[in-house]
């Protein structure tokens, strides 16, 4: 499997002709420090043939030592002192091979040694100069590498990441590594150096590269990445460490190091969501923080994954207050302690509340008056709420219109509510209970919109966000593999075919708020739609089981066993992100996509919602689910108690 195409090498033969060109250069300003005037008058004689000796002499010189592949961008004392050598031994030939030929008669000896010192300076300076101007100062200039008996690596990734560590490793005597190599991920620095170590080749070369470096130096034990490669690569990256029994780490992300000269670089494992490959998506953080700054806010759900993840990036972006609504006095406890330490001057409220209860929301959204409310409040977990479905409906469908007739009510600005891919074509009463919390949310939209165009004054806009897994979220796939790991195994899978959406809970907060501040817009067009992430390609179950073993330092099928399970009540072997009815249009925003609106009308869907909080707080289960199907006609239930019975197992 290829890693990739390999790009042509063009700098390098750029900073080999300087270098050349440098040389020419320094012959003739020395001659001239040396004879003044007269030097013009003897370069185009006697003095034109040495000239032109010394380049070509410089030139060999320069290639046999490499001395052009180091990348400026990275210039240190390592490149000072292989110039300084280079220079001397250049001077060193030049000498006994004019002297046999011209007994230095036409070359006056001192201008030699001049030479020395103006070809180094013409040959450090650009290069300094250039370092200088990237960094824009002169610190790390004065590094050079020390020795002592570490652990032999290899970095992936010839960038400023893989500069900083090997700075850090050089200056830093109890260091923990001796990187022996640099691995490119371009192509376009194969054979340069960085801080005196060779970028020994491309990913392409990987498995070669490392037999190579074996034979010539030590083994290296470890594969270190300097940056987020995409997915298929660090799949093929894993395979390689593994038939080699290395192990794989990475670097923290350059916006990730801790600032001041003081700070050590820590190598951390590869974390799952790094087996993503995901892009960091570029977002309108401007936007972001306008949506929020300055506003009242309240989240519910507030102790939950994607809750409290949503409390920590509303409260980097300056509410005015933020109001944490939880069912779970331990989870809510957590967030609100959480928040008082990353941010203590935000005025801020725990408030310990079930959102099936519409009087308890009336009287909150009263007495806090939140602008702005993030509703990430429900029941996940598939399996479980396929064994308890009025559960499911009374806090999914029946909370969620609580939530949102309570926004209305008290004139809230906006209300954001946390989807799921599972509400697509449902298979289980989460999704269909999602589903219909979605159709809600979208006809409250529409019927705003319209009664303020109507009637005039402000409308509370409903905005609606869908996306698939979040990597360690309660109940997802990710923490049952650790446990299972932890116990010595075996992975439990349920089907080697079935696929699921993976996004890391940072990025799909993220994308949430961004999505907020484009359908919370005044200019906003999306009437009654729906945002959806954008989750990238769906991952194998079995794959992330695969890698996981391998991430633990054992092979899978040999160390630990992998075991298929069968598919529980309500599970699909694939998700989908997008209806048929939905036409998925462009947003103008990478990472979000907008589902065009399946409409309801608002009086008819009530109606059906009514119904629905009536049966389920009757009990009447089988009522229950029928009048969700009908709600929800692409959802079929075809349940029975046993199958409750095998969900709730």
């Amino acid at each position: 499997m290829a890693f990739g195409m390999k790009p042509r090498v063009s700098r390098a033969l750029v900073a080999f002709v300087h270098d050349v060109v440098m040389a020419a250069l320094s012959f003739v300003v020395a001659l001239v420090l040396r004879l003044g005037d007269g030097a013009f008058a003897k370069l185009g004689g006697p003095l034109l043939a040495p000239m032109l000796l010394f380049t070509a002499v410089c030139a060999c010189v320069f290639l046999s030592t490499g001395l052009y592949r180091g990348i400026w961008r990275y210039a240190s004392l390592n490149d000072m002192i292989a110039i300084a050598r280079a220079v001397t031994l250049a001077l060193l030939l030049y000498l006994p091979i004019t002297f046999m030929l011209t007994r230095l008669e036409a070359v006056p000896r001192s201008m030699l040694v001049i030479n020395w010192f103006v070809l180094a300076a013409l040959l450090s300076g650009p290069r300094l100069l250039y370092r200088v101007l990237k960094d824009q100062s002169f610190r790390h200039l004065l590094e050079r590498s020390s020795g002592g008996k570490r652990v032999p690596v290899l970095l992936v990734g010839a960038d400023d990441a893989a500069d900083v560590f090997i700075r850090e490793m050089s200056r830093d005597p109890a260091a923990a590594y001796e990187v022996l190599g640099v691995i490119d991920d371009k192509g376009t620095r194969v054979g340069r150096q960085m801080r005196g170590v060779r970028v020994l080749g491309h990913l392409d070369d990987l498995a070669a590269v490392i037999e190579r470096v074996k034979r010539r130096n030590r083994a290296p034990q470890r594969l270190i990445l300097t940056k987020r490669l995409p997915r298929e690569t660090m799949e093929r990256l894993l395979e390689v460490a593994d038939e080699r029994g290395m192990t794989i780490a990475r670097l923290p992300r350059l916006t990730e190091f801790k600032s001041g000269e003081s700070d050590r670089i820590e190598v951390r494992p590869i974390a799952i969501e790094d087996l993503l490959g995901r892009t960091q998506t570029k977002l309108d953080r401007p936007a972001m923080r306008h949506l929020v700054e300055g506003r009242r806010v309240l989240v519910s759900g507030a102790g939950g994954t994607i809750g409290s993840e949503l409390v920590r990036q509303v409260a980097d972006l300056a509410p005015a207050e933020l109001t944490l609504l939880d069912f779970s006095e331990h989870l809510l406890y957590g967030a609100e302690l959480e928040l008082r330490e990353r941010h203590p001057e935000l005025a801020r409220h725990a408030v310990l509340a079930d959102v099936r209860e519409a009087r308890r929301l009336d009287g909150i959204l009263a007495e806090r008056k939140p602008e702005l409310v993030f509703h990430a409040a429900a029941l996940k977990h598939v399996p479980m709420v396929e064994a308890n479905p009025i559960e499911g409906v009374l806090t999914n469908v029946i909370g969620t219109r609580h939530m949102a007739d309570a926004c209305r009510r008290a004139g809230v600005a906006g209300m954001v509510l946390i989807s799921t891919d599972k509400a697509i074509n449902p298979a289980s009463v989460m999704g269909a209970s999602k589903r219909l919390a979605e159709s809600y949310c979208q006809a409250m939209d529409i019927a705003e919109r319209k009664r303020a165009a109507r009637d005039g004054g402000p409308a509370t806009r409903f905005v609606t966000v869908r996306f698939g897994n979040v990597l360690g979220s309660t109940g997802s796939v990710v923490p049952l593999f650790q446990r299972q790991l932890a116990a010595g195994g075996p992975l439990t899978v349920t089907d080697p075919a079935m696929t699921r959406y993976f996004m890391t809970v940072r990025e799909a907060v993220e994308l949430v708020l961004q999505a907020s501040s484009l359908g919370l817009a005044p200019s906003g067009d999306g009437t009654g739609k729906i945002y959806v992430l954008d989750m990238g390609q769906p991952v194998r179950i079995v794959d992330l089981a695969r890698q996981m073993i391998r991430l633990a330092g054992l092979r899978p099928d040999k160390d630990m066993e992998i075991v298929y399970t069968g598919a529980r009540p309500g599970e699909k072997l694939a998700e989908e992100l997008f209806h048929d009815q939905e036409p998925m249009v462009a947003t103008g925003h990478p990472g979000l996509l907008l589902a065009s609106p399946r409409t309801f009308n608002l009086e008819l869907l009530s109606r059906g919602l009514g119904e629905l909080a009536e049966l389920a707080s009757a009990r009447q289960g089988d009522e229950v689910l029928a009048t969700l199907a009908r709600l929800v006609p692409e959802y079929q239930p075809a349940r029975t108690p046993d199958a409750r019975s095998a969900a709730a197992s």
